[in-house]
């Protein structure tokens, strides 16, 4: 791993347990179809609690997105309780930042309901769609092709891989939901006026003096010295025969737009028999930004895939999406203390 680490040392080890792709799960969540949504649904909408005998969704079933969970899920990523990426869907990387924020804010449960929504508003009554108007920044080249092996990553480079790709990492929205929510939008073409998310863009409200690192759950908590929750994030952790660490760990330092690289004389996984540099980019195998811990080539990452995101099995390191990895690089420094329970 080649970093530019914000830290005294600049001695890295190259990744040992992290960088593969994620193995997909053996039963998917839904996905969601790309129906056109109104504003006014969105702003509108109040959620309604899944019943407590209500079927289990059919794995990779494709479902339309409920405007009130939109509004839920950019509240939720407002206040820097992440549900991971905006879809509309239930799931359970909702359903865990919803108990998350309701036990931080005095409240029982899971529930996705009335009384979580009011509380939201509360807290942040402001609207949750805008408009953005493309730039030419925001449809401009060169892309890359969809991630292959890290022999086509090297040659081709990770950068989005489509205008439409960069806008929704932008947003933290699923494509298919921004394109639904922008019927014949042309997102290669600048000077249009989308409709977007607005989402969270402060930093967390306090300095982390430590994070938690849940396996069982898949989560990452951020605290502060004095105990109060900053920020909970989903997050794909090692799977059983590339387990993450167990006990206290610390962090190092951050790398921001880190290139990767491949040895493998110092991996644990096969994908090839050569040294290859990946230059850095956002479909990059640890995405945009590293937490380097002093267990070597072990980390807290980014990912080119935010949509798996707690629905796949990591190898060994801590993935979060690229933007919640962003947030969170942001506010620790060198000695924060990484329990992994």
């Amino acid at each position: 791993m080649s970093f530019r680490l914000i830290l005294a040392s600049t001695s890295v080890l190259a990744l040992a347990a992290c960088g593969a792709p994620d193995r997909e799960p053996a039963a998917p969540e839904a996905s969601a179809q790309a129906p056109v949504l109104s504003v006014q649904q969105i702003e509108q909408a109040t959620p309604v609690p899944l019943p407590a005998d209500a079927p289990p969704s059919v794995p990779g079933a494709v479902v339309p997105p409920d405007p009130a969970l939109v509004r839920v899920q950019i509240l939720l990523d407002r206040s820097t309780f992440s549900p991971g990426i905006i879809d509309g869907l239930h799931g359970t990387n909702l359903r865990q930042a919803a108990a998350a924020w309701r036990k931080a804010n005095g409240l029982t449960g899971d529930a996705i309901d009335a009384e979580l929504l009011r509380k939201l508003t509360e807290a942040d009554g402001g609207e949750v769609m805008g408009n953005h108007t493309l730039t030419p920044a925001d449809v401009a080249g060169p892309f890359s092709p969809p991630p292959g092996d890290f022999a086509e990553q090297a040659a081709n480079g990770v950068r989005y891989t489509s205008a439409l790709e960069r806008l929704a990492e932008h947003f933290h929205i699923a494509p298919a939901l921004l394109q639904g929510l922008n019927p014949g939008v042309d997102f290669t073409r600048a000077g249009q006026t989308i409709v977007v998310p607005r989402i969270g863009a402060a930093p967390l409200p306090g300095e982390v003096d430590h994070i938690v690192v849940d396996k069982a759950e898949g989560s990452v908590r951020a605290f502060a010295e004095d105990g109060r929750l900053l920020a909970f994030y989903p997050a794909t952790i090692g799977s059983g025969d590339n387990p993450t660490p167990s006990g206290v760990v610390r962090v190092n330092g951050v790398a921001r737009n880190p290139d990767y690289t491949y040895d493998p004389s110092k991996l644990s996984f096969d994908r090839g028999d050569r040294k290859i540099v990946i230059p850095a980019g956002p479909n990059g195998p640890v995405g945009v930004v590293w937490i380097d811990l002093n267990k070597p080539s072990y980390g807290i990452h980014g990912t080119p895939d935010p949509e798996k995101i707690g629905k796949t099995a990591s190898h060994g390191c801590v993935r979060l999406t690229n933007w919640d990895a962003w947030q969170l690089a942001a506010a620790v420094k060198p000695g924060v203390e990484v329990r992994f329970v």
